[in-house]
């Protein structure tokens, strides 16, 4: 049996290569390059702790964390942040699966509204279901496949639930395009199941390679740019 090579790979948690690839988007306004989510905040339970909360761990020196006390007060503050960075910034909260996610949704309904850059990380209830509603989970009995978190899809503009590791090579790639986008922008959901964060997998080292993305309206002044100057240059300039 002949192995096949892909390049060089690693071997990460679906919560590890989450906060890998938030780590490796970088924003480019006005010639200036800095990191399009510098730091993530939110409070840990059952939900996160276990996958995400190692992750942010062991990652700290790549993606800084702070601990909150109010999921609603830290998707309020992140909000304000990225309104404050003018949109070329953004803030990721987590939170765990229950109240402590619903307290965010009110914080994705004004990210939204107001289309500014919001990445939020909340806990899942376990994907293999076999546990059952546990703690502070919601169920609804005629429909195993609803979670708490399915209230974000009306005040999302984008809303994903990982249910397998390789969900990751679309579903992020896609978050942070609307993440980035002035006309799509608002609050982006990636939903992830308690036993799904701690499931290992290979990657390909290019799939969490550095990005540069341009930030929201700088390709608008790029191209009015070049505009005056196809002008300046033209001798009968005309513009519709």
């Amino acid at each position: 049996m002949v192995t096949p090579n892909y390049g060089e790979t690693v071997r990460l948690t679906v919560a590890q290569a989450v906060v890998k690839y938030i780590a490796a988007q970088y924003s480019v306004s006005d010639g200036v390059r800095k990191r399009f989510i510098p730091a993530a905040m939110g409070i840990f339970g059952h939900g996160n702790v276990a996958g995400l909360g190692q992750a942010l761990d062991q990652l700290s020196d790549e993606l800084p964390f702070v601990q909150g006390r109010n999921e609603q007060a830290l998707g309020h503050a992140a909000t304000a942040f990225a309104k404050h960075t003018r949109r070329t910034q953004a803030i990721a909260v987590t939170a765990s699966i229950g109240p402590g996610a619903l307290n965010l949704v009110t914080a994705a309904g004004t990210a939204t509204v107001n289309r500014i850059p919001l990445l939020l990380l909340p806990g899942d209830t376990y994907a293999t279901r076999r546990q059952g509603p546990v703690l502070q989970q919601l169920e609804n009995p005629s429909a195993p496949d609803l979670t708490v978190n399915d209230a974000f899809r009306p005040v999302a503009r984008f809303f994903d639930r990982i249910n397998r590791p390789e969900q990751l090579l679309y579903s992020l790639p896609k978050a942070f395009r609307v993440l980035e986008n002035p006309v799509e922008t608002g609050a982006v959901v990636i939903s992830l199941p308690q036993d799904v964060q701690s499931h290992g997998r290979w990657a390909d080292n290019t799939d969490i390679a550095k990005l540069d993305r341009k930030a929201p309206f700088a390709a608008q002044s790029q191209a009015l740019t070049k505009l005056q100057k196809l002008q300046q240059q033209s001798s009968r300039p005309r513009t519709h």
